[in-house]
């Protein structure tokens, strides 16, 4: 059975990228620690971040794993710590035909310990334990598997909070609403046409923020120039 769930999660590979890197079109950075916060970097204890969803619900989509011969669907949404910032992180749960085992499997901002490892809870349920699986350029994978009583707790929850490590080894733990997921996950998949415009549409939306601060920090410089221009007027 591992053999077929790691041909599964990286059949289910590509399509969770197109996912999770979708905003990631913006000056064409992926997630890094310095969009975690930019105080993480100092030793100051535990760090929690409220995060939001990127996009306006959790997206479920479908597919045959050709390799395993089975259907496998994941829900899955992206999460910023602000609205026109890109994405900090990325959560789907996989759903396996014929499998109790579902896969929490997350994409991470690059910089922080992998050792530890990370740790998840529903509300106040208990603490789970996850590793990481892989890392790329633009972000770690890690993930771990879960029953159904914790598939319902996260069905039924408010937040996920999932706690890691930076780099100075300070506790921080992304608090991910877990509003609509119940009935993203329990409900059909999405058209794969409306996924793909949902996607170009919200690449266009990153697209115009991030040329509005581009003008926004533009005009901010030539301010400053100007005024010091005037300095030696005076």
């Amino acid at each position: 059975m591992a053999s077929s769930l790691m041909r599964l999660g990286f059949a289910g590979l590509a399509g969770f990228l197109v996912l999770a890197s979708a905003g990631q079109s913006q000056a064409q950075q992926p997630p890094t620690p310095q969009q975690v916060p930019q105080q993480a970097q100092a030793p100051q204890g535990p760090i929690k971040l409220d995060l939001i969803g990127t996009q306006s619900k959790w997206t479920k989509v479908c597919g045959h794993d050709q390799g395993a011969n089975r259907d496998v669907c994941y829900t899955t949404r992206d999460f910023s710590a602000q609205p026109s910032q890109p994405p900090v992180i990325a959560v789907a749960i996989y759903d396996i035909n014929g499998e109790d085992t579902r896969i929490v499997r997350l994409l991470m901002p690059v910089g922080l310990m992998l050792r530890p490892g990370f740790r998840f809870w529903i509300d106040k349920g208990e603490t789970l334990d996850g590793s990481y699986e892989i890392c790329f350029p633009n972000g770690c994978f890690a993930e771990s598997k879960i029953k159904g009583p914790t598939l319902n707790e996260m069905k039924n929850g408010t937040t996920l909070s999932i706690a890691v490590r930076n780099q100075a080894n300070n506790e921080v733990t992304f608090a991910v609403p877990l509003a609509g997921f119940g009935d993203a996950f329990d409900g059909p998949a999405v058209d794969p046409k409306v996924l793909q415009a949902e996607q170009e549409k919200f690449q266009e939306e990153l697209k115009k923020r991030a040329e509005e601060e581009r003008k926004r920090l533009q005009a901010n410089k030539a301010a400053g120039a100007t005024g010091g221009a005037a300095l030696p007027g005076k």
